[in-house]
């Protein structure tokens, strides 16, 4: 039987045909949906860690004891996790152990263009590379089997249009998988310089026998025309667009292993051809390792470094033309990201560009408090960073700057690395204020649950954390809860924080207007006739709030009746009811 697929729904598939036990992994664009789709099945354990470093961890003691394993996140999310990724390199593995990374080229919804390939090269990790579902599903079951048959982690890299992607899978039936026996083995596992020194050797002999395997394996694949002026060598989505812009015109050699990279492969295919293209998004990995080897090639002497390719771009630069396509004659306006009308965030992020307080933000949904035109927020660097840089700012800086900064951190970033710049905070003391915006959800990648919401992946009950006796047993004494809707509490307890001469915390606590249990109250509406169209209304940047024949306007079907704006019209225009 035949499914169409997501790339990532694809993957969750493979690890159910591969007997996978245990999957942990934090939600990050684009790899969300794999843990997602994994959690349907019932033969899977899946979780929502806390971050990316404990996912893997959980996935290598699953391993260690013997079962089939995986973690999922995105490309910023390896980071996190590099810390057991490369000594797991060493340790090899029990029961099969694969990490799929998802790069986001373009950055839809990321703060870089990482390229994922580094980190196979530099943590001397198998790497597969699928280019659709179909692969997608294939390659998660190959994955596990290389990884036990050379003891290793294997790394599985999608990006964003093979994650989002869909074409037609053929279903299997999934495998039964003994659970290997655990072994006490304290050479292998115990990573003390006295074993880890010898275990560099196995490393580099392991990488030699996966080289080998790249020359003769499936996943590497010719396809030869009968055309010997140029061939092209490339992976993943690229493939996909070479074949849309030259068919079967053109000769291709596509790598699914792209690392450890064959070397005689690559020269056999080279050498038929009077010229050979490397086509690759973001970094020259396969490109630079032909030049290594001695091989003149075309790539990003041509092609850029920088963002997603596309069929147009392929055919543009290799002078081939492009298929025709049906735009569309209307201007189609632009629509830049926005907070949701009645997002809980607005009213605070109002508050903080009211009072021209410089801010340190952090990675979720609530960035959004930097567009305009709140324009509330003066740097987002990665998860957890607003908390140890608004420490450091404030050293930097002195007294003054303790009155008038703060960071804003999500409940779910807080959870994932807040904590410890907020102990840092504690034990080597400023007057830091820390803002946790606490929305009851990870909102940004699609509602997963938390270590703060009380449920599990599934929905079920889970050990719901209390951040404000987590942030006190931190070290933090003074801690505040507020509402957001509410400005003037929201402003008063603010100022009082900022104003404090010790550490503080507080909690902006709403649920998101998204979630299904938060029920919308009737829609506000503008009295036209005592509207002065001051402009007061439109300075929160609600989606609901627009003009109307030069006077505020709100959209019915998008006010939740938060009653934020209303708490900002001087002239009493903006009440309750319906439109």
């Amino acid at each position: 039987m035949k499914k169409l697929m997501l790339g990532n729904e694809a993957v969750a598939r493979g690890m159910l045909e591969a007997g996978c036990g245990v999957v942990s992994s934090y939600p990050g664009t684009p790899s969300t949906e794999i843990t997602e789709y994994a959690a349907k099945y019932d033969e899977i354990y899946c979780e929502w860690a806390p971050n990316e470093k404990v996912a893997c961890e959980v996935a290598f003691g699953a391993s260690l004891a013997g079962v089939r394993s995986a973690c999922c996140m995105k490309h910023v999310g390896l980071n996190v996790a590099a810390d057991p990724l490369f000594t797991m390199s060493y340790t090899g593995v029990n029961g099969g152990l694969v990490v799929c990374v998802a790069d986001d080229p373009g950055m839809h919804s990321s703060q870089n263009e990482q390229d994922s390939r580094h980190y196979a090269k530099a943590s001397k990790i198998p790497m597969l590379e699928p280019a659709d579902s179909v692969e997608a599903k294939e390659f998660t079951k190959l994955a596990f089997e290389l990884s036990e048959e050379y003891d290793t982690p294997v790394l599985l890299r999608m990006c964003t249009r093979i994650a989002h992607s869909q074409c037609a899978v053929e279903l299997c039936e999934p495998a039964i998988i003994e659970k290997k026996e655990y072994v006490k083995n304290p050479q292998k596992y115990i990573m003390a310089p006295a074993n880890a020194i010898k275990k560099h050797p196995v490393v580099e002999a392991r990488t030699a026998a996966l080289t080998a395997l790249a020359e003769k394996t499936g996943l590497n694949r010719v396809e030869l025309t009968e055309d010997k002026s140029l061939g092209i060598i490339t992976s993943g989505t690229c493939y996909q667009y070479v074949k849309e812009v030259f068919g079967d015109s053109v000769s291709v050699l596509k790598l699914g292993l792209v690392y450890p990279l064959p070397e005689k492969l690559i020269l056999d295919f080279a050498a038929r051809f009077d010229r050979v293209v490397v086509i690759e998004e973001l970094d020259p990995v396969i490109e630079n390792h032909c030049r290594a080897m001695g091989l003149e090639v075309d790539g990003k002497n041509i092609f850029p470094m920088c963002g997603e390719f596309s069929q147009s771009l392929i055919a543009k630069t290799m002078g081939v033309e492009a298929k025709e396509f049906t735009a569309s004659e209307d201007i189609i306006p632009v629509r830049p990201p926005v907070m949701c009308a009645g997002c809980p965030h607005r009213g605070l992020f109002y508050v903080l560009s009211k009072k021209k307080i410089t801010v340190l933000g952090d990675i979720g949904c609530y960035t959004l408090g930097s567009a305009a035109p709140l324009n509330a927020i003066d740097s987002v660097l990665c998860m957890g960073a607003s908390v140890s840089g608004v420490h450091g700012f404030n050293k930097a800086s002195g007294k003054d700057a303790e009155g008038k900064t703060v960071a804003v951190i999500g409940d779910s970033t807080f959870m994932h690395s807040g904590m410890t710049g907020l102990a840092n905070i504690a034990y080597n003391g400023t007057n830091s204020t820390v803002i946790i915006v606490d929305n009851s959800i990870t909102g940004m990648t699609g509602h997963q649950q938390n270590p703060t919401t009380g449920y599990n992946i599934k929905g079920d009950p889970a050990t719901k954390i209390d951040l404000a006796a987590l942030c006190r047993a931190l070290g933090i004494n003074r801690v505040r809860v507020v509402d957001p809707y509410d400005l003037k509490a929201t402003e008063q307890v603010v100022m009082e924080e900022l104003a404090a001469d010790e550490p503080s915390v507080i909690i902006s606590r709403r649920p998101c207007a998204l979630l299904k249990y938060v029920k919308a109250k009737p829609a506000l509406k503008v009295d036209a006739d005592k509207c002065r169209a001051c402009n007061a209304c439109m300075r929160i940047g609600c989606p609901a709030i627009t003009k109307k024949d030069k006077k505020a306007f709100i959209d019915s079907t998008l006010c939740v009746g938060c009653g934020v704006c209303e708490q900002l019209c001087a002239f009493d225009a903006i009440g309750g009811g319906e439109q």
